[in-house]
C-alpha cells in the first residue's frame, strides 16, 4: 500500500507537471496556491487550463516533448483529478493531487487535506498504491473512476444544474433540485437477468459507509471491490432525492425525521464487477455520472460496465 518513489528525488518540483483548473472549486473561498507553488516548487511546469482547453491535450504535448515529466500533477476538482488519474496510469506516473475543488474526495480519503501535505508526501518520496474502478458504456473506451459511477436521480440533478449554469451554481442547484421535486422519476435497470425500477445506482470504488446511499465519499485507498448501492423505487420522490444526501449529519437529520429511504429500498452488493443495462424513463435523459462528471448517452438506454482495479495508481500521499 505504500512506498517511496525516491526521497528528495522531485524536491522543489523537478520532473514535475502540475496542471492547474482555475474552475474548479468556484463556489468555495480558499486562498491562491500560486505562491506556495512558486515557493516550494520552483522547478515545476505549472500549467493553468485555459477556457476551453482538455487536460489530455496539455499532458499529451508535454510527454511527447523531449524532456517528458516523471510525476503528473494537478489542483483541482475530482474531476480533474479523476482525469489525471487515468493520463498517469496511461503514461505509466505516479500523480500528485491537491485539493482545489468544492468537495476534493478522492484526496481526502488519502489524508491530503492542503496544498502544503501532498507537497510533503512528494519531498519525502512517500506514495500510496491506489484501487480505482473503470467504468465504460456500451463499446465505449474504459475511463478511470476514484470515486463512484452513479446513474439515475443524482445524474439528472447534474443534468438539471448545468442546463441552468446561467443562473450559477448555488442558485442553478436549487433551481435544478425544486425541478426535480416535480419530474424525477425511475429508470428501468437489468441486472442478472432481472428488470429492475429503481431511482439510482451508486457504484463506489472500494467498500464504503454502509449508512449511505450516496456513496460519493472514497473511504479508502483499497479498491479491490466495487461497493454497489440500488435504491429500489418503492418511495417518493422526496424519499429519492433525500438518498442523494451524503454528509452524515445531514442522513442522520433526514432520519430522524423519516424522509431518507427505508433499509428495505436500499440494496447492497460487493463485487469485483457490475454490468447492467440502463433504460431511462420517456422523455428524461440518459445519462450517468463518473467522479462529477456527466455523460450522456442514446436516449433508448445504453451498457454499463465497472470493474475494480486494485494497485491501480501510486499517489503522493502520507503513509497511513
Amino acid at each position: 500500500m505504500e512506498g517511496s518513489s525516491g526521497i528528495g528525488e522531485h524536491a522543489r518540483g523537478r520532473g514535475v507537471l502540475l496542471v492547474r483548473n482555475a474552475q474548479s472549486g468556484a463556489a468555495v473561498v480558499r486562498s491562491d496556491p500560486a505562491a506556495v507553488f512558486a515557493q516550494r516548487l520552483p522547478q515545476a511546469v505549472v500549467h493553468e487550463l485555459a477556457d476551453g482547453e482538455d487536460i489530455d491535450d496539455v499532458v499529451a504535448a508535454v510527454m511527447a516533448s523531449a524532456t517528458p515529466p516523471e510525476v503528473l500533477g494537478v489542483y483541482g476538482g475530482d474531476g480533474s483529478v479523476s482525469r489525471m488519474a487515468h493520463l498517469a496510469r496511461r503514461h505509466d506516473r505516479p500523480m500528485l493531487a491537491m485539493p482545489g475543488g468544492t468537495f476534493n474526495h478522492f484526496v481526502r480519503a488519502l489524508g491530503l487535506d492542503g496544498v502544503e501535505v501532498a507537497i510533503d508526501a512528494l519531498e519525502a518520496g512517500s506514495t500510496v498504491s491506489v484501487g480505482v474502478a473503470e467504468a465504460s458504456a456500451d463499446d465505449d473506451e474504459p475511463v478511470t473512476v476514484l470515486n463512484v459511477v452513479s446513474v439515475g436521480a443524482y445524474p439528472e440533478l447534474i443534468e438539471e444544474r448545468e442546463r441552468r449554469s446561467s443562473l450559477g451554481k448555488w442558485l442553478g442547484g436549487v433551481a435544478a433540485t425544486w425541478s426535480a421535486l416535480r419530474r424525477t422519476e425511475p429508470l428501468t435497470i437489468v441486472l442478472d437477468g432481472r428488470r429492475a425500477r429503481v431511482w439510482s445506482v451508486f457504484v463506489s470504488a472500494g467498500r464504503n459507509d454502509p449508512d449511505r446511499v450516496a456513496t460519493m465519499q472514497r473511504q479508502e485507498a483499497d479498491a479491490s471491490e466495487l461497493d454497489v448501492r440500488i435504491h429500489h423505487a418503492r418511495g417518493s420522490r422526496v424519499r429519492a432525492l433525500a438518498s442523494l444526501a451524503f454528509g452524515k449529519r445531514t442522513a442522520a437529520v433526514l432520519r430522524a425525521v423519516r424522509l431518507f429511504p427505508r433499509d428495505a429500498d436500499i440494496e447492497r452488493r460487493v463485487v469485483r464487477e457490475l454490468d447492467l443495462r440502463v433504460i431511462p424513463a420517456p422523455g428524461h435523459p440518459s445519462v450517468f455520472v463518473h467522479d462529477g462528471e456527466l455523460e450522456e448517452r442514446d436516449p433508448a438506454g445504453f451498457r454499463l460496465r465497472c470493474v475494480a482495479v486494485p494497485d491501480a495508481l501510486r499517489v503522493y500521499a502520507p503513509r497511513p
